[in-house]
This record gives C-alpha cells, structure tokens and sequence, in this order.
C-alpha cells in the first residue's frame, strides 16, 4: 500500500518516466504501483540494494547517476519512489 504523498507525487511527476500518463487518479496509481511492484525505500542506498535483488548492474555508477534513473522518483520527504515498469 503506497500512502497518499506517493500516490499524489506519482500523479504529478509520471511523465519522468513515461511518455503518456499511466494513472489520472490516486486509485489507479495505487493500481499501477502495485501491478509493477514498485516499492517505497528511505534512502539512496535501499535502492541500490533494490536494484540489486532486481539484478541491475549499478557498478560503477555514482550515487547522483542512479538517483536520476528515470525510474527513481526522489519524494519531498527524502524517501524514493522505485517504479518498476
């Protein structure tokens, strides 16, 4: 379950990845979210670890690199967004 901020920055920022909305309502982000397994972490490192379980290579990748993967959404409260689409 992704709560409301997610949802709503989700919402707000889905054209970082995607070039035509994939959500127009907070229901069908939640929908989204969940139907890609994307996943909420705290911090930089969780997503490197993140892409790790998922077997992407982020070897010799600097941090500021993979914190602007498309599919990394930096939200306001120092939380990622990793959208696994």
């Amino acid at each position: 379950m992704f709560d409301k901020d997610v949802l709503n920055y989700f919402l707000d920022n889905q054209g970082q990845l995607f070039d035509e909305e994939v959500a127009s309502t907070p229901q069908e982000a939640q929908d989204f979210l969940d139907d890609t397994m994307s996943a909420v972490v705290d911090s930089l490192e969780d997503v490197i670890e993140y892409f790790d379980q998922l077997g992407v290579d982020t070897d010799g990748l600097y941090e500021e690199e993979i914190e602007q993967q498309a599919e990394v959404f930096k939200l306001p409260d120092g939380r990622y967004l990793v959208v696994n689409a």
